[in-house]
């Protein structure tokens, strides 16, 4: 449970970092947010697909007794970082930031623990094509959302 709520919370903050940040930015970009949007949206979800793809299948490594919380912490912040370019697009959208963020946070807690739980015998078989489908899911938002920009 603690692994997933490190991951969710920080899975909460960083869309709200990047939403006030698209915000701030907001006047400079209005004639051309669909496109950041849409870029933002492409870029994590290459970046998604992509990983999906390079998945060499190992071994799982063994499990350790004692958990690191500061590497556990170091992770959660890199594997969020994607959530912040999700929150400029939010600010983009106009979306109530903390409601979204409490979504994030809480389905990414419920996830994550989850994951713990079932990856020791499953990761190796869905790690891979949840990675695919959530890249592909982002870029298909992408271009939903340059689609009713272009035809409005």
């Amino acid at each position: 449970m603690r692994v997933g709520m490190v991951f969710g919370f920080f899975e909460a903050i960083t869309p709200a970092i990047g939403y006030f940040l698209g915000y701030l930015l907001n006047d400079w970009i209005a004639d051309y947010d669909h496109w950041v949007a849409f870029g933002l949206l492409l870029a994590v979800g290459t970046y998604m697909v992509r990983e999906a793809a390079v998945i060499k299948d190992e071994l799982p490594a063994q499990p350790t007794p004692k958990v690191n919380y500061w590497r556990l912490a170091a992770t959660a912040i890199a594997t969020s970082i994607d959530a912040a370019a999700v929150g400029i697009s939010l600010a983009l959208m106009d979306v109530n930031v903390w409601i979204a963020c409490l979504i994030i946070g809480g389905i990414t807690t419920i996830v994550a623990t989850g994951g713990v739980m079932l990856g020791k015998h499953m990761g190796p078989y869905l790690g891979r094509y949840a990675g695919l489908l959530g890249g592909l899911a982002l870029v298909a938002i992408g271009g939903s959302i340059l689609f009713q920009h272009l035809t409005a």
